[in-house]
């Protein structure tokens, strides 16, 4: 195993690739109680009348605030919400919202990040109920840091580990809107059309995809796209992944942009959609309830498990297949 001793931290450590996983496994896990190994996207706590009482947390700290098709505010909430969406928990029960400003920011601009995350809640069905505040000097922070923490009980958690050989992989639209708005927003790229994120709550999609069929597995493809979320998914179950490329929805706008700037689709982050490992004969009426849903219009059947090559995935690209790598950190740090 590749260790981080005498290193010093890194962008590429908070970027959802190989180099995060190593940092929090040697790091952070060391005397941590088992359950937490799992690396999830939310903790799993039983509940004595049975049940689980599922916990997650996340810090957004996005370069810039404001971006085509969303800002902080929204995303702080829909990120959190649907970090509890992918361990089948659909009900966030109520949120907690802690919010470090940089002295001098200002204060329209924070009532619209509030804004934001309030109309995030109403769509999710849910509220920041407690929080805290702190302000930092000018300089020593980039604006403003929002972290949020969830919670919300399911009968049933769905972990990243549950797919088994003979599965069907769905994306439920269209990859790498996020991370390729951000970065055109970052860097004032000019392309032919404005590119928008995908930001958005979950909930209510993955809650009727969860009912209208068998869901073995699911993951967000945020930081480190499609790929890191495979990678995690094939790893974790212990099979092998085959995706169809051209059987991945990817938009016109995205597509031209990524190939201008070399990027792979599949390495760009995304913070609305998720990757769904479900059982065959469930795929059609998933992918037909999640259309029948406005963030699921695009929902496709890209991919397989196998029982060969474990922990691994490869594109089929028609002529061929070849090795997807596992990202060692986002192509753009400060995504989400």
């Amino acid at each position: 195993m590749i260790t981080i001793a005498n290193e010093r931290v890194a962008m590429k450590h908070g970027a959802g690739g190989r180099a995060m996983r190593r940092l929090i496994e040697q790091v952070f896990l060391r005397g941590a109680p088992p359950e937490s190994a799992a690396m999830d996207d939310g903790a799993v706590l039983p509940l004595a009348g049975g049940g689980a009482l599922i916990v997650t947390t996340d810090a957004h700290v996005i370069q810039p605030i404001v971006f085509p098709g969303g800002d902080i505010g929204r995303l702080a909430i829909s990120g959190t919400v649907n970090d509890l969406a992918m361990m089948g928990a659909t009900e966030p029960l109520g949120l907690a919202c802690s919010v470090v400003i940089e002295e001098g920011f200002a204060i329209d601009d924070l009532e619209r990040l509030q804004r934001s995350m309030r109309e995030a809640c109403a769509e999710a069905g849910t509220s920041v109920v407690t929080g805290d505040t702190k302000v930092m000097r000018r300089g020593e922070l980039d604006g403003v840091v929002i972290t949020t923490t969830g919670v919300a009980i399911t009968w049933r958690p769905v972990r990243d580990s549950g797919a088994v050989p003979g599965d069907v992989l769905i994306v439920t639209g269209t990859i790498g809107d996020h991370g390729m708005a951000v970065m055109a927003a970052r860097n004032q790229f000019q392309f032919g059309e404005t590119l928008r994120s995908d930001v958005a709550p979950l909930n209510g999609l993955v809650r009727a995809a969860l009912a209208a069929g068998d869901v073995h597995a699911m993951k967000d493809p945020t930081r480190g796209g499609v790929a890191s979320a495979l990678h995690e998914i094939a790893g974790k179950s212990r099979v092998g992944i085959v995706v169809r490329e051209d059987a991945i929805p990817v938009r016109t706008g995205v597509r031209a942009a990524a190939d201008l700037l070399g990027i792979d689709p599949l390495f760009i982050a995304n913070e609305g959609k998720a990757v769904l490992v479900v059982r065959p004969s469930s795929a059609d009426a998933i992918v037909a309830a999640l259309r029948a849903h406005p963030y699921g219009r695009d929902a496709a059947i890209v991919g397989e498990c196998f029982a060969e090559s474990p922990g691994t995935v490869a594109v089929d690209t028609g002529f061929g297949r070849r090795r997807l790598s596992e990202p060692d950190g986002e192509l753009l740090p400060r995504i989400c």
